[in-house]
């Protein structure tokens, strides 16, 4: 059932309309908690624009609790970076312009989507958590994040992994946290016999040999967690699953590397949560410019430390009208990294082969070791090698490839 709550009658009845009949209106916020609390077989709840923001974070603060798998969709006139964000800490699962109809329906039917991945809804009050032996993170988390597609993020993150990888002197998997048009399987030319998706049925007691089963090996040194083959599936991985698979996997990895969509999003944030650093990557054109700046103030609202930041530019020699100057007046933040424009990089990726194996001496190969190197304290290392072993991943194309030691 859909419940949903506005205090304006008009607005109120448009949103009846819009929602069907099936949906049932409550007349307060204290009609709205009462329904909630009585019928277990509420999974959505619709907020209005004229519900203040305060008083709907502290709803949906309190259901969390109680109520962990129901989901909330919020509707604003305006939409701002510092309500999304409050919005998103607190459990609310989509934010969405009250005026666009179609944008509500979707995100109710994706809500709906997530809730059943629950199961049976039920009510709860919330009980202590069980006793167990402490984590020991000793793996740094590395979030790759781009706020606008096409910023060779993918291309980043899988040269990256082979990078910190060291010449095969450190372990490292690289999660594709894409789930629903993931590249890295592609990218790397590995058949996704297993991803994210089938760690759900283990959600809650994933140990080591459940981990290794969701694996495919790269190189013997570089292992991936691949995005599903199909698009849908990615709806049903939620955030607890997200941190309870990172958080084991740091545990057996020198570095895990995340690559993400070019959008915040329930997984994500639960990635951006547990990362040592986030490495931010922009183009030289002006509107990947000014989401890259978005994206820094979102981080500020969301309390990410400036420290752990690495902001990179790719194909930083691009003759497009920019000047370093321009650059810096938008982003207002220490450019790290740059990435050279290169015919050579889309070459590597339709080959399959990152260009930090394929030719470890090449200018992006080096910048990119640099990142590493300088940005993440890795510390100097050697250039990677190739060799003519098989890597031990099942691949698309004939070639086979494996780190030297």
């Amino acid at each position: 059932m859909t419940l949903y709550f506005e205090p304006s009658r008009e607005r109120a009845q448009e949103l009846a309309d819009l929602l069907g009949s099936d949906a049932r209106g409550a007349t307060s916020l204290a009609e709205l908690t009462q329904f909630v609390v009585i019928d277990r077989h509420v999974q959505l709840v619709v907020l209005g624009p004229g519900v203040s923001l305060h008083e709907a974070l502290a709803f949906t603060k309190q259901q969390r609790l109680i109520r962990p798998g129901l989901g909330v969709v919020l509707l604003r006139d305006q939409l701002d970076v510092a309500a999304l964000a409050e919005a998103i800490r607190v459990g609310v699962r989509e934010v969405v312009d009250a005026s666009d109809g179609d944008g509500i329906v979707a995100a109710c039917l994706r809500s709906l989507d997530v809730t059943r991945q629950y199961g049976p809804v039920q009510s709860q009050m919330p009980t202590a958590a069980p006793v167990s032996e402490p984590v020991v993170t000793s793996g740094k988390l590395v979030t790759v994040f781009a706020g606008k597609g096409g910023a060779g993020k993918s291309t980043i993150a899988t040269n990256l992994a082979v990078a910190l990888s060291a010449n095969g002197t450190r372990r490292v998997c690289l999660v594709d946290l894409d789930l629903s048009f993931g590249d890295v399987a592609i990218m790397l030319q590995l058949v996704p016999e297993r991803s994210m998706v089938d760690a759900i049925l283990m959600a809650g007691r994933l140990d080591e040999t459940g981990l290794r089963s969701l694996l495919t090996s790269y190189s013997p040194q570089v292992d991936t967690l691949l995005a599903p083959a199909g698009p849908a599936d990615g709806e049903r991985v939620n955030r607890e699953l997200v941190t309870e698979v990172l958080g084991l996997t740091r545990k057996y990895y020198d570095y895990v590397v995340i690559d993400t969509p070019p959008f915040f999003s329930d997984p994500v944030l639960a990635a951006l949560d547990m990362s040592d650093y986030y490495v931010l990557i922009a183009t030289p054109d002006v509107p990947s410019l000014k989401n890259l700046r978005l994206t820094l103030d979102m981080f500020d609202l969301l309390e990410y430390s400036k420290s752990s930041r690495v902001i990179v530019l790719n194909r930083a020699d691009a003759r497009v009208g920019l000047t370093s100057a321009d650059i810096e007046r938008v982003v207002r933040a220490p450019i790290q990294g740059h990435v050279p424009s290169t015919r050579d990089v889309p070459v590597s990726i339709n080959r399959g082969i990152p260009i930090m194996v394929e030719d470890p001496n090449h200018p992006v190969s080096r910048s990119i070791r640099e990142i590493a190197e300088v940005g993440l304290d890795l510390g100097p290392t050697p250039a990677p090698q190739v060799s003519s072993h098989p890597a031990g991943g099942k691949r698309r194309g004939g070639f086979s490839l494996r780190l030297g030691r």
